[in-house]
């Protein structure tokens, strides 16, 4: 049986033409990454871990 991913979008891409985010779904082991406008192009996924480290960097980036 497959799991459907319940994909949520940024609160930051409220606003404008609101199709400037990405999206994301938390997977048990990975998370899925796909583009907002586009979501039938694919999706990335990477490891819980690495997705962590990437937020907090991005974090770090926008102080």
């Amino acid at each position: 049986m497959t799991v459907r991913p319940h994909w949520r979008k940024s609160s930051y891409s409220e606003g404008g033409d609101g199709n400037t985010c990405v999206e994301i779904a938390a997977l048990p082991t990975r998370v899925a990454i796909r583009d907002s406008k586009a979501p039938s192009r694919g999706t990335v996924t990477i490891p819980v871990g690495s997705f962590a480290a990437l937020i907090q960097s991005l974090k770090m980036t926008t102080v």
